[in-house]
């Protein structure tokens, strides 16, 4: 099952290096630049590559199931693709922070596990987690019907034709594209990333003024130290016009993964040089408050016979609105653990709830709950 993402970010200081340093290549051209800015799509268009892992037809096919493993599935948006409510992301690990074998291993864990959805995009490596994720599936020899793939376009290369959504990297009128790529098989349904609350409206709009295909999701940031869009925008497209959301960084970075209490680790993320951002983010005062929040949920995370990562997880997934919660790990143990959020989630009573919120203290509330 192919999906596509398309996405906007009108915030580029929280990219990654790779994303502002492809930014950077742009300078030369200050329209180009300028016009990225004030209306910047990334578009995914999984089906392009996947000729290059199909398996061959004599070997032996497997597929991932969630037996012994408590897996959950829901459907994305209000959309028929079931999709397991933890997914496995590449973002800085694949092609990058860890090596080819590891990959392998946090991938074979994961479809063992029940996890169908895999995300990742062009810009990441510079393509090259593209790449891993497709040899992999390759090897392993999964049944590709089993999968769903999820990929984002917009910085496609150095070449000026590489780049943004000129029509000849990717058609300028999203909804019309998307419509195209769908209609010609090459993906199954579309989203968007990084959108408004208003421009995903406008999308559904055209699509529906124009009979074309309107977006199933919306792939946002989420996590216990941001809340807004998820728990206040999104609700109110769900039910209108049945957008659900795929949400990614549930440990904040790692932020929320306790390692950063006593400084910055040498093996971290946020020793990165391309990280830098993120290190500023931890030692700032707001990070530092932050961390003191984490000390006070650990007494919660131990009354559930949990770890922190697994009570930030779960916290995630029990949000009714959210099909999906990606993960990003750079170690077996690492995945292992987060995937073992399923289990803690029963747990997640209105009580467990409400006694995070007091002590995050961060709770956004809707005009209804100021009416109410």
């Amino acid at each position: 099952m192919q999906v596509s993402i398309a996405c906007t970010e009108h915030n580029l200081k929280n990219r990654n290096g790779e994303d502002r340093l492809i930014s950077k290549q742009n300078t030369s051209n200050p329209n180009a630049v300028n016009a990225a800015r004030a209306k910047f799509r990334t578009v995914a268009i999984i089906a392009r590559s996947l000729g290059t892992f199909t398996p061959q037809h004599h070997i032996s096919l497997k597929e991932s199931t969630a037996k012994q493993t408590g897996m959950k599935y829901r459907n994305l948006g209000k959309s028929g693709l079931r999709v397991s409510c933890l997914g496995l992301g590449t973002w800085v690990t694949f092609g990058g922070q860890i090596s080819d074998e590891v990959a392998e291993q946090l991938m074979t864990i994961a479809y063992d596990s029940g996890v169908n959805l895999f995300d990742t995009a062009e810009v990441y490596a510079a393509g090259k987690a593209e790449v891993i994720l497709g040899n992999i599936i390759k090897k392993k020899c999964w049944r590709r019907s089993s999968l769903v793939i999820t990929t984002k376009l917009y910085w496609g290369g150095k070449a000026e034709t590489e780049r943004g959504l000129s029509r000849k990297h990717i058609i300028e009128e999203i909804v019309r594209a998307m419509t195209h790529v769908i209609n010609q098989g090459m993906a199954m349904y579309w989203g968007t990333s990084r959108w408004s609350a208003m421009e995903i409206m406008e999308a559904y709009s055209v699509a529906r003024q124009f009979n074309m295909i309107p977006p199933v999701c919306e792939q946002a940031e989420y996590h216990l130290f941001q809340r807004e869009k998820v728990e206040v925008q999104l609700p109110e497209l769900y039910h209108k016009i049945g957008v659900g959301a795929m949400t990614w960084s549930p440990l904040a970075c790692g932020i929320i993964s306790g390692k950063y209490a006593n400084g910055i680790p040498d093996s971290s993320r946020a020793s990165l040089k391309c990280y830098q951002w993120l290190k500023e983010k931890i030692v700032s005062e707001e990070g530092r408050k932050q961390q003191t929040k984490l000390k006070d949920l650990f007494p919660i995370a131990e009354r559930l016979s949990c770890t922190l990562p697994q009570l930030a997880v779960a916290w995630c997934l029990r949000n009714e609105g959210v099909s999906s919660v990606l993960l990003g790990s750079s170690n077996p143990e690492q995945l292992i653990e987060n995937l073992g959020a399923i289990q803690v989630l029963p747990k997640m009573t209105s009580h467990i709830v409400n006694e995070i919120d007091n002590i995050l203290g961060n709770k956004p509330y809707s005009k209804k709950d100021y009416r109410s």
